[in-house]
């Protein structure tokens, strides 16, 4: 018996992989090849295409495509119907096929519904992209990165909460983690796990 839940709708091909205590809901095709991690939660309608990899405990909306290239790291949250794309200049009549570039999504990002992400990019950790934002070129770890084509208005605490900075410092008032800023990037103050 399978430590995993796949609905009755749903479509999981032989050669895919699937952790232990993760959700394939309704009308999703997990296809050969895609590997899902633990405590994973794909909502309707969710295609998972061959040479993806999901992390742990990640949560794919409803509507969302998964293609080829893209990699989501642990605890990586993609919003309902956003967009992930392998291929820069597509044409139909034209295989693009061996083009493909690679996305990564770092440990604990969050993709708002209906942002679109070109392929070719990293999100840093724990970025947080606004609903519609369309990601043309890497983000920051902990940036809020809004609009078309999206730029940084701000920090966000590992937690979710937008942070305020002052003399290039934050201490996030929901969870106490502290930060710093320099040359444009932002960085834990004191990481947990960091010999002291």
């Amino acid at each position: 018996m399978a430590d995993f839940f796949v609905h009755e709708s749903s479509y999981v091909d032989d050669g895919a992989v699937i952790g232990a205590g993760s959700k394939v809901w309704h009308f999703c095709h997990v296809m050969a090849g895609a590997v899902i991690g633990e405590r994973c939660n794909l909502g309707q309608n969710v295609v998972v295409m061959p040479g993806t990899r999901l992390g742990n405990n990640v949560k794919v909306q409803n509507n969302v495509s998964i293609y080829e290239g893209v990699t989501l790291e642990d605890d990586v949250f993609c919003g309902p119907s956003c967009v992930f794309t392998n291929v820069s200049n597509p044409r139909s009549h034209v295989s693009r096929k061996h083009e493909y570039r690679p996305t990564l999504v770092r440990r604990g990002t969050s993709i708002g519904a209906n942002a679109t992400i070109v392929c070719g990019v990293t999100l840093g950790e724990y970025a947080f992209i606004g609903a519609g934002a369309v990601v043309t070129s890497d983000v920051p770890a902990f940036a809020l990165m809004v609009g078309v084509p999206a730029r940084r208005v701000g920090w966000m605490c590992r937690c979710g909460e937008r942070l305020q900075l002052r003399d290039r410092q934050a201490t996030c008032g929901a969870c106490g983690t502290a930060y710093r800023e320099e040359q444009g990037a932002l960085s834990l103050v004191d990481p947990p796990g960091r010999d002291r």
